[in-house]
């Protein structure tokens, strides 16, 4: 399976300058095309002085809608390159738009293509993403003798922890990787001679940085 990120901040934005234009990439989260162009208009709007507002999103688990626009640069040397980095990057449900002040010095096709796609790719650097991880939720259940060994356990491991709760036991809510599930119970089974049980409460995605 291949990779899915996110932004890892519901928006942010960096800039640069290029032969004295400025370039201002904004990214946002999206979920749907009616929030990509709350977005747009909300940029468009805010930089209502600059020469171009290009935009470019991927919305789906396997990018069912694509969009974009050159916003008047010349077709072809801005939406699409933008739309292109996203795509290589496998960075998904993303709006990015790239808002230009010209500064007076023409850049041509070529460096128009290098510089919104450049922005594009260095402010997601900046940025920084997260994969989403799709993980079983497991419950543990342990007796309070055994807890403290149980919860060292998980976080000497990374098992993350969602949720523990307290009655007559101890109750761990725990993301596991659907194909390490088995695993996971059989060794937790044998570290604590049968005193643990389990319970599958339901699937959830997580996010962690990006390596």
């Amino acid at each position: 399976m291949e990779p899915f990120y996110l932004l890892a901040e519901n928006d942010y934005s960096w800039q640069q300058t290029i032969k004295k234009s400025d370039f201002i990439v904004s990214f946002f989260r999206i979920e749907s095309e009616e929030q990509a162009q709350t977005y747009i208009e909300q940029i468009s709007k805010e930089h209502h002085k600059a020469n171009h507002n290009v935009f470019a999103y991927v919305i789906g688990d396997n990018d069912e809608i694509k969009r974009y626009s050159d916003n008047g640069e010349p077709s072809g040397t801005a939406g699409v390159p933008m739309l292109e980095v996203l795509q290589k990057r496998q960075v998904h449900n993303i709006l990015a738009i790239v808002t230009r002040y010209f500064g007076g010095i023409k850049l041509g096709a070529g460096g128009l293509i290098r510089a919104y796609a450049g922005t594009v790719a260095q402010g997601l650097d900046e940025a920084g993403l997260v994969e989403r991880l799709w993980r079983e939720k497991i419950q543990i259940d342990i007796d309070y003798q055994n807890n403290d060994q149980l919860t060292y356990w998980l976080k000497q491991e990374e098992y993350p922890v969602f949720s523990t709760d307290f009655d007559t036991a101890v109750h761990h809510q725990v993301a596991v990787a659907p194909d390490q599930v088995k695993a996971f119970e059989e060794e937790l089974t044998n570290r604590f001679a049968g005193q643990v049980s389990f319970k599958k409460i339901g699937e959830t995605y997580l996010e962690i940085p990006a390596k």
